[in-house]
């Protein structure tokens, strides 16, 4: 299982506008081949950081399948308008689990 972690900045002012369209992109992960789950963390330090986290099969169901699909392009109308700037995208893969 690899997971993806998207740091998305925003305008915290917008905060409940943004969560409220993430909610409402979510269904196209729920449907995108290759997903398995998602979640979106709100930073506490700096609320204007979000940690948009997707488990994956594989990368390329992220960066292949679904990224080149109709619904890549809902989930940025929904979520695109609140970046301040390209999310930070990175993929990571569990090498342990203690507990």
């Amino acid at each position: 299982m690899i997971t993806e972690i998207a740091l998305i900045t925003i305008d915290p002012s917008k905060a409940a506008e943004f969560e409220a369209a993430v909610a409402k992109a979510a269904p196209v992960f729920q449907r995108a081949a290759g997903c398995h789950g998602m979640s979106l963390e709100r930073g506490i330090e700096d609320p204007s950081k979000y940690w948009l986290r997707v488990l994956w099969e594989t990368v390329d169901h992220h960066l292949v399948t679904f990224r080149q699909s109709d619904d890549f392009q809902v989930w940025r109308g929904h979520a695109g308008p609140f970046f301040a700037h390209p999310p930070q995208v990175e993929h990571s893969e569990a090498v342990a689990v203690h507990f």
